[in-house]
């Protein structure tokens, strides 16, 4: 594989003393199977209008400006001019606020994760801080202005080099009650909680991300592939949920058949599937959903 390419050049800055770095996508959408939308009857592409809602009219792109809904379908209209007059001013300085524990953070709050490394002249003041982080058992909380929005990271040691993670604001974190308000109060009697305690002692384990496949992906690429080859699709079953009445009975079923604890791994068959090749007269296959080794 090439190089990966950059996606913001900037300078790390804890006190007087500044790094240059680069951020680097660490999680990418880009092999997962796409479509796009056709014509029944033709079997063409259709393309996207954007439509007056009052006149019915199609609206051209230069005719089209952002629209901020006041109420009773009033609108505050923005011109592109003053979207971007509002847009603070990047400096490209991660400038680092705090060093805290790195279990502090709630995982609610974690979005989206960049790989971070050093660029020119920068391995020294780089190895310095990451070292120096990992040794104090600590994470850093800096912010920066990235991709047009101020954004707050969570800096941590990985590897060789380091992981800024952006955060939620606040405001974008919804109460857990508005989810968990409906949970109805539940009395478990202790063999429930026993026979529990005892199927998850036989399930412990390991995780490795490498022995997980995206399900949801792998069926799209099956049912593309059956569609290809003129064959019927065969959905999976899902399971039934037990019921309160069986719960115990459940329990002790499962705690009878207990197996050897074995890290979790994904016993799915489907890596024999791979992209044609371009160019190629082969009919084309589905994408597999599998991690292209570096």
């Amino acid at each position: 594989m090439g190089t990966p390419r950059v996606n913001w050049k900037g300078h790390i800055k804890v006190g007087e003393v500044t790094c240059p770095v680069g951020l680097y996508t660490a999680v990418s959408a880009s092999d997962r199977i796409s479509f796009n939308i056709l014509n029944r009857q033709t079997g063409n592409r259709v393309r996207r209008e954007f439509i007056d809602s009052e006149t019915g009219d199609t609206v051209e792109h230069d005719e089209q400006v952002k629209g901020y809904e006041t109420g009773n379908g009033r609108y505050v209209m923005l011109e592109p001019e003053e979207i971007a007059a509002a847009i603070p001013e990047s400096d490209k300085v991660l400038a680092i606020e705090a060093f805290i524990p790195c279990d502090e953070i709630d995982i609610l709050y974690l979005d989206k994760p960049y790989y971070i490394a050093p660029q020119e002249n920068g391995a020294d003041v780089f190895a310095l801080l990451r070292d120096g982080m990992r040794e104090a058992k600590v994470a850093a909380i800096a912010s920066t202005v990235l991709f047009r929005r101020l954004r707050t990271l969570l800096i941590r040691p990985h590897g060789d080099g380091l992981i800024g993670t952006t955060l939620n604001y606040d405001y974008e974190v919804r109460p857990a009650d508005e989810a968990f308000n409906d949970i109805s109060a539940v009395k478990i009697d202790k063999e429930m909680l026993d026979l529990a305690a005892h199927i998850i002692g036989t399930k412990e384990g390991s995780y490795d991300a490498s022995g997980f496949d995206d399900r949801y992906e792998d069926a799209l690429a099956a049912l593309v592939k059956a569609k290809l080859e003129g064959k019927t699709f065969k959905k999976p079953k899902v399971p039934k949920a037990s019921k309160p009445s069986d719960l115990l009975q459940a329990l002790r079923d499962s705690a009878a058949g207990k197996k050897a604890a074995t890290p979790l791994k994904s016993a799915n068959t489907n890596a024999s599937r791979k992209p044609a090749a371009k160019g190629s007269k082969k009919t084309a296959e589905p994408r597999s959903t599998k991690r292209k080794s570096a």
